[in-house]
């Protein structure tokens, strides 16, 4: 039995973007329409000569659903029909498998992560057994974002965000599905997880009470988990495009120039207010930089005042690295402007990690006086 995502469907996929960008397009074209085959599906012959991508039938998980999302979206697949089938005989003749077969050969578009001895990781730093949906990312993921950014491939913020899209997003896709645990006692994480995909991916999966089990019913199910990933997947692709790297571009530069604002190179001035902290940690790291930034300071727009900000001595801490004086801490205006010698002054949050000045010059003062207390 074959069917196709409905109109509707398409179209609600469109309404979560701001914009219209490449890969969304293509999702949304006519020849995108994905038809999902059952095991017993013969097509007609007029469909013989598009490319066809297998599966497994029976419950699916998020990793090969977002992988068949995205491996139609390279010019080697694209329109390609999904075939969901355990049955060796018919997943030998397809052009590509995901996620069932036992093998893993690229060449040949084997996609499978299940068979003994499979050891494959992302590289890069990153240790976590690879999906299938992360096989398809390893192999193909640098030309789905070229796609997105209208670059070519070898262009480096391809690299950049091929990068920070494992990290962000894929990794937990495939640490989950490998059933790899995130935390070990008390050492950090072993990946990020912000999306919690593969179990609302999951519980789409027809519900053992449902009267209808047919193949149909599944295979739509399969759709709907298909369309889930993937918007998912190109809203990450689209964010680190539009906003991550964009942040960490103007970071970078800042940290080149700390040294114009103060000999001591541990004052940053972010000259356009973006998302910030966690780039300046990775940067530091990155760029050797040494030594670290104590205190960052930005204007508020919105109040039309300076903020001087100190930086914690890790992303997921709330102590710092060198908090505001203690002496200021919970003092405002008039009186914390006495207390520390600097007109201007607004306030300094109780805890000590930021304080607030009326002027540039103000807020520097602050964070050059409070290196020295």
């Amino acid at each position: 039995m074959m069917f196709s995502v409905t109109k509707g469907l398409i179209r609600n996929l469109a309404l979560f973007q701001v914009r219209l960008p490449p890969l969304v397009a293509a999702v949304m074209a006519p020849s995108s329409v994905v038809r999902v085959y059952s095991t017993a599906t013969s097509p007609s012959p007029s469909e013989i000569s598009v490319k066809k991508v297998g599966t497994h039938n029976g419950s699916f998980h998020c990793d090969e659903a977002l992988g068949c999302f995205m491996i139609r979206l390279v010019d080697k697949f694209s329109g390609a029909d999904i075939v969901r089938s355990r049955d060796p005989k018919i997943l030998a003749e397809l052009d590509a498998v995901l996620d069932v077969g036992g093998v893993y050969d690229p060449e040949h578009d084997r996609y499978d992560h299940h068979q003994k001895g499979f050891e494959e990781v992302f590289g890069h730093g990153f240790n976590t057994k690879l999906s299938s949906a992360g096989l398809v990312y390893k192999h193909f993921g640098k030309e789905i974002i070229a796609k997105e950014l209208n670059v070519e491939q070898d262009h480096p913020d391809v690299l950049r965000l091929f990068l920070a899209v494992y990290k962000s997003f894929m990794e937990a896709i495939d640490a989950v599905d490998n059933g790899i645990n995130r935390y070990d006692t008390d050492q950090p994480p072993r990946y990020v997880n912000n999306t919690h995909l593969s179990p609302r991916v999951g519980r789409l999966n027809l519900d053992w009470i449902d009267p209808d089990q047919s193949q149909e019913k599944e295979n739509e199910a399969f759709q709907r988990a298909m369309a889930l990933a993937g918007k998912e997947f190109l809203e990450s692709v689209q964010f680190h495009a539009r906003s991550w790297l964009p942040a960490r571009s103007i970071v970078m530069q800042c940290l080149e120039e700390r040294f114009k604002t103060d000999p001591s190179g541990e004052i940053m001035i972010l000259d356009r207010f973006c998302p910030w902290k966690l780039h300046l940690f990775e940067l530091e790291q990155e760029m050797k930089i040494e030594p670290l930034i104590k205190y960052v300071i930005y204007q508020d727009e919105r109040a039309k005042q300076w903020r001087v900000q100190a930086v914690a001595v890790a992303p997921d801490r709330f102590e710092n690295r060198k908090p505001l004086p203690e002496k200021w801490r919970g003092l405002r205006d008039e009186e914390l402007s006495k207390a520390a010698e600097i007109p201007g002054c607004v306030f300094v949050h109780m805890s000590g990690f930021i304080g607030g000045n009326q002027s540039y010059d103000g807020a520097l003062s602050m964070a050059q006086t409070a290196l020295t207390l």
